[in-house]
């Protein structure tokens, strides 16, 4: 490190032959000797470079080496730079503790003793190089430090980010368990009595109105089990970027009211009503499957939240937009959770432990999204809420 560095010197004398003389004697391939005639040339360049020592002349016309030595010794950019002044005075003008009081760290006399000049050249040089050297290492640690400090904050930020994987995962493998049983206790248990009407040849258990009774039974508990799985492979395609969409034109005004038809059973289950508000075609061009996906979760969501109250959905083109509204009057999303409905297995809270993985919301937002469009809520704790689609026609 040493070695990449150059060390300044600077000398200062009215004379030109002195100054060419002392260069001779000082210069060296590690070294840039910078030469002045006066004080004020002297000042320039050390505004402009950082030096090593500076050699300077005591009787100098104009300012002299000591008014000069004050003048680097009250300025910031200077005032550590090591002086050496030289002089042809005699030694009785007292002209070395003048020198010392100056802030010279040492003082040469005419003629000048060559081994002691470059001898003293070359202590103020290395320590010069040792100085700038320790202020590398100083700098190298200081950037270690924080480097570390950057990586320890990373490294807390993973852990966290782990930590969260870990409870989500938890979470999740919860839910799913939870979930998945459900049907899958139906399915068993339907299964079970059927095998025991069988072994006792009842087959009174098995008329037609029986039959088609635990086919509606079978089929609604597989299609939960289905919904589910689709979920998950949805989430799964979303982190691959693979979620595939499939445009094409069509009224979505009329999709969300066939849907409604299909959703007859799950309205009457909840005992409530949806009321549809849709005055004019609203046509553009779309995944039509996965738009039908988003609205049958936000009609579920307002079904499973609504408190058995009336739901209104509202179709319609607005700024070259068309616009999804399902409001319903239920337990509403305060604030905080607004801000987590469209994660990976959140529910609107503990409280209201509903069916369901948790994941409607939030791949809604990535279909909707992936239209360039976006989904939003409006609610309020107690007082129902409202989940807004706007697509680009």
């Amino acid at each position: 490190m040493l070695s990449e560095v150059q060390a300044k010197l600077l000398i200062v004398d009215d004379l030109p032959e002195n100054l060419l003389a002392l260069e001779a004697l000082i210069k060296r391939e590690d070294r840039a000797v910078y030469k002045a005639l006066s004080a004020d040339e002297a000042l320039s360049l050390l505004l402009q470079h950082e030096f090593a020592l500076a050699i300077l002349d005591v009787q100098m016309p104009g300012m002299n080496g000591f008014e000069l030595a004050e003048l680097m010794r009250g300025t910031e950019k200077t005032k550590n730079i090591p002086i050496v002044f030289v002089s042809a005075a005699g030694r009785e003008l007292n002209y070395a503790f003048k020198g010392y009081e100056s802030g010279a760290v040492d003082f040469l006399h005419k003629p000048l003793d060559i081994h002691a000049v470059k001898s003293k050249v070359n202590v103020f040089v290395d320590l010069y190089l040792q100085r700038k050297a320790m202020k590398h290492q100083v700098e190298a640690l200081e950037r270690s430090r924080q480097e570390q400090e950057a990586l320890l904050k990373k490294l807390q930020v993973t852990q966290n980010e782990l930590e969260h994987a870990v409870r989500m995962r938890d979470d999740f493998m919860s839910i799913v368990s939870h979930e998945v049983r459900t049907p899958l206790n139906g399915l068993i248990l339907e299964t079970q009595l059927r095998k025991l009407h069988l072994a006792k040849d009842n087959t009174a258990a098995f008329t037609l109105d029986k039959l088609r009774a635990m086919v509606d039974r079978d089929e609604r508990q597989i299609q939960s089990l289905i919904r589910l799985i689709e979920d998950m492979l949805d989430v799964s395609r979303i982190r691959t970027g693979k979620l595939s969409i499939r445009p094409s034109r069509f009224d979505l005004a009329q999709l969300v009211s066939n849907l409604l038809e299909s959703f007859s059973a799950q309205i009457t289950a909840a005992e409530t009503t949806v009321s549809l508000v849709a005055d004019e075609p609203v046509v553009g061009t779309w995944d039509e499957f996965r738009i039908e996906q988003v609205v049958a979760n936000l009609l579920t969501n307002a079904l499973r939240y609504g408190a058995h109250r009336p739901i209104d959905v509202r179709v319609y083109s607005q700024d070259g937009h068309a616009r999804v509204d399902v409001l319903d009057q239920g337990i509403g999303v305060s604030e905080e959770n607004q801000k987590r409905i469209f994660q990976q297995f959140e529910r609107v809270s503990a409280k209201h432990a509903i069916a369901g993985l948790g994941l409607g919301l939030f791949i809604s937002e990535q279909i909707v999204t992936a239209h360039a469009g976006t989904i939003t809520v409006k609610s309020e704790e107690g007082a129902g809420s409202l989940f807004r689609v706007c697509l680009p026609l």
